[in-house]
């Protein structure tokens, strides 16, 4: 399927990455099901630069099973046809502060769950919901954002870092039970990327050392991931499956 012809939607989608990512459907020219949790005047604007036609502001946790089944059902509605690619792109309230990231002494399990929550209970949500819109069109693609961090821990992340290497294997997971579907689930894997809310509290000597030590010799921007996204939605991706794809300048392989 052309992306001309998805609907797509990005869990997220009016900040961030999430925009970014939203704005390279629209410019390709798919449908887009820009979802969001408390940014609601971020996603109005959005939906209002891109178009009604081409865009709709949609909120929901994704955490929450019945709100993205609400969600799913609302942009066909809307679109008059069902979600056949989905961009789990949802960052659980994490914020990329290495000076105050909690230490092995002080993290409790909550931080855990509640990045386990957002990086894998979201992904099986929102997996669930699309699923069936995905096999009435005799087709689906699942791309799931995730992290160099479980490569090269540079920060130690702990909560942030294991909950998206969980995400990774779900995605291995789901790509063997639905590849027959004609439905593809993979990975794109980021490093700090410069900027987003997420990253705002970063230093710019942080951003400075880890260019250095890139190939490219430069942090890598929110669009230039977004574009690595299209891929994996797009025909030529079509036999591609169950992959983590590292956007990163290079940092790290594997």
């Amino acid at each position: 399927m052309r992306i001309d012809e998805q609907i797509v939607l990005v869990t997220g989608g009016a900040r961030g990455l999430g925009v970014e990512i939203v704005r390279a459907f629209a410019r390709e020219g798919a449908r887009v099901v820009v979802n969001y949790r408390r940014s609601s005047d971020a996603a109005a604007r959005l939906v209002a630069e891109l178009g009604d036609d081409r865009a709709v502001a949609i909120r929901a946790d994704v955490t929450d099973d019945d709100e993205v089944a609400a969600l799913v059902e609302s942009a066909r509605t809307h679109f008059g046809a069902p979600v056949t690619t989905v961009v789990n792109n949802a960052l659980a309230d994490f914020r990329f502060d290495g000076d105050a990231r909690p230490t092995p002494e002080t993290i409790t399990w909550e931080r855990f769950d509640g990045q386990f929550r957002g990086a894998v209970k979201a992904t099986l949500a929102t997996t669930r919901a699309t699923l069936p819109g995905m096999r009435e069109a005799g087709v689906g693609r699942i791309v799931t954002i995730g992290t160099n961090l479980f490569q090269d821990p540079v920060v130690p992340y702990h909560d942030y870092t294991a909950a998206k290497a969980a995400a990774l294997s779900l995605t291995r997971t789901l790509a063997a039970d639905l590849g027959p579907e004609n439905i593809t689930v993979n990975m794109v894997s980021g490093g700090l990327l410069r900027h987003t809310d997420a990253s705002a509290a970063t230093p710019a000597e942080v951003f400075d050392l880890i260019a250095s030590s890139t190939p490219l010799r430069r942090a890598i921007s929110p669009p230039e991931l977004a574009d690595a996204v299209l891929f994996f939605a797009s025909p030529w991706s079509r036999a591609v499956t169950g992959q983590n794809l590292i956007v990163d300048g290079g940092l790290v392989n594997g």
